[in-house]
């Protein structure tokens, strides 16, 4: 079928920089992008809809979280990372059920798509319902099993956890014509053994595959690496041949200098969870060095229980405010390339050529906010409206590949009472 959206307000990409097209017109033929334009195109188009009153834009790309997690929303707060994990988070997660663990991430879904992520990237146990459940709800998902090993002794093709990732690559990885992508991941440093860690990096290369991990976002993770192994995380990784893989580094809080040219070398796409960091008290990331430094940087919510949410708005809205606080520089992050990490950066962190903008050609993955509301007035320049004023709650349209995920408060691929109800019960279960 092909669609045309006509009349709204179009942040469209050209030659890598964005332009505002007022009252333009999007054409859609099937899941791709065929038409922007001011001018009505002369191409016919089986259906019309009229998007006045409405800024149209990329769908957000949320490249780390734990969407299962919106079942320990809350939990633990005011604590510091290392004992809000290992105290609090991990007692819980090992009571969790692979029917629990798909309820959370239905939750999670209902909040992403109204809150306008038309892709992820998720890093959880029993991805494979996180596969079933985007394959029916229409949305893009790039999912991992993550490895761990506390055991120095375990052999790496003893690991169930790396045999159990490898297993959801070849089962998984390509489905739903691609909206569906298995990445490999580690865990962290401090969760995994030297050993498990070289033999699945190698088994990722081997594979073609793309690896997703946490990197440094304590002070203490920092420190105790190098007290272990007399290196930084980054380092540690690199020598092991992790960063062989096109790798995606969430966090990256405490990065060194040295640390910031072993991932521009490596071509390490970063990941700024700037909800997360801050409450959980790990500090800055340094992101303006890391845009000198000429990194690919995106965007993530991380999981709801460090977050509280999974509101791609609100990391926009603060990676482009508290970088200027702290640099004493109002001019260091730009509302452009904010938008970029949030969208095209996150795209090419998922190996995602074809989509992170709105250009013929791309997929239609498209987003669209109601220009209507109290604190949207007045429209002087668009982007800046939507980095610093539009929050996750304007949304009024999702759609990916060409078909609408959302619209106006009504979810049109997921039963939401159905949804909402399995959440409850599964926190019922869990919490007694």
């Amino acid at each position: 079928m092909k669609l045309l959206l006509k009349n709204g307000t179009i942040l469209a990409t050209e030659c890598g920089n964005f332009r505002c097209i007022k009252d333009g017109f999007l054409g859609i033929d099937g899941n791709k992008i065929d038409y922007i334009g001011e001018k009505r195109p002369e191409a016919v188009y089986d259906e019309e809809k009229d998007m006045s009153g409405c800024l149209l834009a990329p769908g957000l790309i949320n490249c780390h979280t734990h969407t299962p997690m919106t079942l320990l929303r809350g939990v633990g707060s005011d604590l510091p990372l290392h004992e809000w994990l290992f105290d609090k988070v991990f007692p819980i997660e090992d009571r969790l059920t692979a029917a629990e663990i798909r309820a959370g991430n239905n939750l999670a879904l209902l909040e992403m798509i109204a809150c306008g992520t038309t892709s992820y990237s998720d890093m959880y146990f029993e991805p494979q319902t996180a596969a079933e459940n985007a394959m029916a709800a229409g949305i893009r998902a790039n999912l991992c099993r993550p490895v761990q090993c506390f055991d120095e002794k375990e052999r790496y093709e003893d690991n169930q956890r790396a045999k159990e990732s490898i297993e959801l690559f070849h089962a998984y990885h390509g489905a739903a014509n691609g909206r569906i992508r298995i990445d490999f991941s580690i865990h962290a440093e401090y969760t995994c053994t030297e050993s498990v860690v070289r033999g699945y990096a190698a088994d990722c290369n081997a594979l073609g595959g793309r690896m997703h991990l946490h990197l440094s976002e304590t002070k203490q993770e920092q420190e105790e690496c190098i007290k272990r192994h007399g290196k930084t995380p980054a380092a540690w990784f690199r020598d092991l041949g992790v960063f062989d893989s096109p790798t995606a580094a969430a966090h990256c809080v405490w990065l060194t200098d040295s640390d910031m040219e072993i991932l521009r070398e490596k071509s390490v796409s970063v990941i700024h969870c700037p909800t997360s960091n801050l409450k959980l008290g790990s500090g800055f990331a340094p992101v303006p060095k890391m845009q000198k430094a000429g990194l690919n940087i995106t965007l993530g919510t991380d999981g709801a229980a460090s977050n509280n949410n999974l509101n791609m708005m609100e990391e926009i809205h603060l990676a482009s405010i508290i970088h200027n606080g702290y640099t004493l520089n109002p001019l260091v992050m730009k509302p452009a390339e904010v938008l970029k990490m949030a969208t095209v950066n996150g795209a090419k962190l998922q190996g995602r050529s074809d989509t992170g903008s709105l250009e013929a050609g791309k997929k239609a993955d498209i987003i669209a906010f109601d220009l209507r509301r109290p604190h949207l007035i007045p429209d002087f320049d668009p982007l800046a409206l939507l980095v610093y004023s539009a929050q996750g709650s304007d949304v009024c349209m999702t759609m990916v590949d060409g078909k609408v995920l959302y619209e106006n408060g009504e979810f049109l691929t997921i039963d939401r009472e159905k949804v909402i109800a399995e959440a409850k019960a599964a926190v019922k279960h869990l919490y007694g």
